[in-house]
């Protein structure tokens, strides 16, 4: 097994090199590409140093089986060709194709089997926010069908890459010296504040990341499920929440909600009021699970579940999902 990582010197492409040693992921040969700024920078993995190449249009990927990509939706699209020209599956971490009918949109507890179907070699993981919250969806989708979705998400400094965490950390550092503010990542100082906008507006007043909720949701769950989200960054180095109530066909019970959650993979419910037992983005960090709890009825609504998640955007948001797509396919291949 030959597997490249692009983008390796980026905060999801360090995680990925974490998360295959963690797994003990099957690889005989390791090959990491970044872009100039990147390229000659070492890293070590199981024991060896590996030196990142210069990603460029050649016959490098020409043996490679898999390569998780994380260098931006840019340079996915201009060395997709080049990727997977040779037979390499491209399991691509941005957000490139994930909307594109002939390229499957994969998190593998909700919809692992599309993955095999990938007419140009290449395998979407969708958005972090997405990607956490149909995994605690899936459970639910089974009890009975999900019609719409609300959802605000508390989206950590993390999801907008390693310069942004060290931005909040100076941020920080600057107020306690106090020095002027450094604000580079963001549009607004981020520490001690919300910033209610993640990406760009579109024309409905709704950005792009809330757009993806409401788009990639349907497509990973094979729904007709309509989601309004609001997203919102705020000063949490590492971890998103969201605060999500759910509308489904028939009433459910509390209890068969939280058995199912509890069953359910990649999902840990933390969730006793009485212990003030509920999940916080202090402690997922650096978790697998997506962790959910204050699971309660909804009081507007009598078909409505409302509930609250968090998890490391990092892992299962990103890194963990393709690695665990790729698991899935090797599985598959081994069965044959």
């Amino acid at each position: 097994m030959k597997v490249a990582i692009v983008g390796a010197s980026g905060a999801v492409g360090q995680e990925f090199l974490k998360v295959l040693d963690e797994r003990n992921f099957p690889i005989d040969e390791l090959v990491l590409f970044g872009s100039e700024r990147s390229a000659g920078r070492k890293y070590s993995f199981r024991g060896k140093e590996y030196e990142v190449r210069l990603l460029q249009h050649n016959d490098d990927f020409k043996d490679v089986d898999i390569a998780f990509v994380s260098a931006g939706a840019g340079t996915s699209r201009e060395y997709a060709d080049t990727i997977t020209r040779y037979g390499t599956v491209m399991i691509d971490n941005s957000s490139a194709f994930r909307m594109d009918a002939d390229v499957p949109l994969v998190v593998p507890e909700c919809n692992a089997a599309d993955a095999l179907v990938r007419p140009r070699g290449i395998i979407a993981n969708p958005n972090c926010t997405t990607i956490m919250m149909v995994v605690v969806l899936q459970p639910i989708e089974k009890l009975s069908h999900i019609v719409r979705v609300h959802v605000a998400s508390y989206q950590s400094a993390s999801g907008a890459g390693a310069q942004a965490m060290a931005e909040l950390q100076q941020q920080y550092k600057d107020i306690v010296e106090d020095k002027p503010v450094t604000v580079k990542k963001f549009a607004y100082q981020l520490a001690y504040n919300v910033i209610p906008q993640i990406d760009v507006f579109t024309d409905n007043g709704y950005t792009k990341e809330e757009m993806k909720m409401f788009n990639e949701t349907r497509k990973i769950m094979h729904s007709d499920v309509s989601c309004s989200a609001m997203c919102v960054r705020i000063s949490s180095l590492r971890s998103h929440s969201e605060a999500v109530w759910i509308e489904t066909q028939k009433p459910l019970e509390i209890k068969d909600v939280q058995d199912a959650l509890s069953a359910a993979p990649g999902i840990t419910l933390q969730d006793d009021p009485a212990t003030q037992t509920y999940p916080m983005p202090l402690f997922t960090g650096g978790k697998d699970d997506i962790y959910v709890g204050r699971v309660r009825k909804d009081l507007a609504n009598p078909n409505g579940i409302t509930l609250w998640l968090s998890g490391d955007q990092i892992k299962k948001g990103a890194a963990l999902n393709a690695v665990q797509i790729a698991e899935y396919l090797i599985k598959q291949n081994n069965n044959r």
